[in-house]
């Protein structure tokens, strides 16, 4: 059991840094120079295509072909995941206001954990998602995003901190 705990663990860390790397990486530069602009996906400012790998994905010079296979994979997790994001709306949604219901502590803490086993296996499919989506990249592809990643990760603290 605590090996299963601690692999999510680390599937869960992994999953966040990716995430919060993608996310910091789309926040702090258009591919242009200008200012990033709002706007829905395809559309004027908008991301563009997905391709399941964010920004990263449009420095990796993309295959037709590949383009395909990983906008299929990301459609299927997608159509895969829709019932967990539900599932996950819904809590939210009937969580009491915590300003105007008494303190039920017991009820706070269920819906957490109802919240936490649909957050670990929305990260378990993100990192399965990832993993093919990798099975598709070529080597260079690869060591390309993986020094993308190790650029953008921020440096290790001095000595004695």
């Amino acid at each position: 059991m605590k090996l299963n705990l601690k692999r999510m663990s680390i599937v869960l860390a992994i999953s966040g840094a990716v995430l919060l790397a993608a996310v910091a990486v789309g926040f702090s530069q258009d591919p242009v120079g200008r200012p990033h602009r709002g706007g829905f996906r395809g559309g004027p400012g908008g991301p563009g295509p997905r391709d399941g790998l964010g920004p990263f994905g449009r420095e990796l010079n993309l295959t037709d072909d590949q383009k395909a296979q990983i906008k299929k994979i990301t459609e299927s997790f997608e159509e895969s995941n829709r019932s967990l994001h539900e599932q996950l709306r819904t809590l939210h949604e009937a969580e009491a206001d915590p300003f105007s219901a008494a303190f039920d502590e017991a009820a706070v803490r269920a819906a957490a954990e109802a919240r936490a086993k649909i957050e670990v296996e929305l990260a378990v499919s993100r990192a399965k998602m990832m993993s093919q989506i990798g099975a598709v990249l070529t080597a260079d592809q690869k060591a390309q995003l993986a020094a993308r990643r190790q650029e953008r990760r921020p440096p290790p603290p001095p000595p004695g901190e």
